[in-house]
């Protein structure tokens, strides 16, 4: 409507002033109901043509989509495990910081788990006390043993010395049991030697290598036990949180109910405009954006990112082929547009529907040297045109609630 009456002002009036006042052409007279089709026709029909063309032009240059989204991810509030609830800390729409508990799983088997594991590691440090006290021992052995052997080698010299001495003295059968005490006696403390490195190769690296292990599977019991309770992974409301001691979860099959985290559909917002926009929609350009739930209020935006891809276009895996005819509805360009001032949209519920307009903007064209007297006057014309879309989103805004309330028929 409004472009009509912008383009009535230079086509219908100017005929009309001409056939009132050149052609002095009265109303009500020469100028009828039934008349005023044939004496204005140049000018309605030049009016038809302009608007067509202003619309073409505002459209085109100044995109407007009704397909605007706050859109948000909810977390969903599962366990690592399935398992029956034991307790449950926080209430439906409780406001959860991020680490906060929210509810504990029955945890009997981790605790038996965690207990098992903290006894293998004090069995190690028992081990390695016993092993240490044998070390003791072991060097009291190899003293004992090296005496003995030391006692069996003078008690052979001896006997060696007095057979060179006489011959007859010490017989050479003695002589010989003599030397096999020798033996034996040095083979007892490399016995004990051994037996000592063998205990201390067990408190250096075989009972540390067992500690380590206990103490890990300890770590990994404590895990488990912490896994039994649920905590927010982020600030957020708990919705359809039913959960009650006694329920089984299950990550699988149920949840416990839904984080909406606290920014969550409050940073911008998606919207999808005609593909035959996709060689206007730019990063960095302004828009304005209405919304349902706060009608009413401009809100200006920025264009921060246009997806480079139509999502129409995705295929699936699957046994059979894509038929092109069976996608009947071409697809949108995907504008991801944010509020160009801070908190534009703290009073915008999540997920609400909204309006949102794109404009093109040429100021940084305007000194080029290349650039024509012709171009130069097309493109203040296209900059000159956005105000009329400003003004209908305006008008738009100022309609919704009467529109929604009154002529929706709800």
């Amino acid at each position: 409507m409004i472009e009509v009456l912008l383009c009535s002002l230079v086509t219908i009036l100017p005929d009309f002033l001409y056939r009132r006042f050149v052609q002095d052409k009265r109303i009500g007279r020469e100028l009828t109901l039934y008349t005023v089709w044939y004496e204005l026709r140049y000018g309605i029909t030049a009016c038809l043509g302009l608007t067509i063309l202003l619309l073409t032009l505002i459209l085109y240059f100044h995109p407007s989509t009704k397909s605007a989204i706050t859109f948000y991810r909810t977390v969903p509030i599962l366990p690592e495990g399935s398992g029956r609830v034991e307790e449950v800390y926080v209430r439906f729409q409780d406001k959860v910081t991020a680490g906060q508990p929210i509810f504990r799983l029955d945890s009997s088997t981790q605790e038996a788990a965690r207990l098992t594991a903290e006894r293998r590691v004090a069995e190690v440090d028992a081990a390695t006390e016993l092993a240490r006290t044998e070390l003791v021992g072991m060097d009291a052995k190899i003293a004992e043993a090296e005496s003995a052997y030391q006692q069996a080698v003078e008690e052979l010299d001896t006997k060696t010395e007095l057979q060179r001495r006489d011959a007859g003295t010490v017989s050479q059968r003695e002589l010989q049991k003599l030397k096999n005490i020798v033996d034996g006696r040095q083979a007892a403390v490399a016995a004990a030697i051994a037996g000592k490195q063998s205990v201390e190769t067990q408190v250096s690296t075989l009972l540390p290598a067992q500690k380590a292990s206990a103490e890990a599977a300890l770590a990994q019991a404590q895990v488990d036990l912490d896994k039994t309770v649920v905590h927010a992974g982020v600030d957020g409301t708990l919705e359809q949180f039913t959960l009650r001691k006694g329920d089984i979860v299950n990550p699988l099959m149920r949840s416990a109910g839904v984080l909406i985290p606290t920014e969550a559909g409050r940073v911008g917002l998606v919207a999808g405009f005609n593909q035959l926009e996709a060689q206007v929609m730019k990063p960095g350009m302004i828009g304005e954006i209405v919304c349902i739930s706060k009608p009413m209020t401009i809100i200006p935006a920025v264009v921060t990112s246009v997806q480079d891809l139509i999502a129409a276009g995705q295929v699936q895996l699957s046994d059979r082929l894509v038929d092109p005819r069976q996608v009947l509805s071409p697809g949108t360009i995907t504008v991801y547009m944010e509020p160009l001032f801070a908190g534009g949209f703290d009073d915008v519920p999540p997920g609400s529907s909204c309006i949102a307009n794109a404009y093109t903007d040429n100021h940084d064209r305007y000194g080029d040297p290349n650039l024509g007297a012709g171009q130069w006057l097309f493109l203040h014309a296209v900059d000159a045109v956005g105000v009329v879309h400003a003004i209908i989103l305006r008008i738009q805004a100022l309609l919704m609630p009467v529109k929604m309330l009154v002529l929706s028929g709800h």
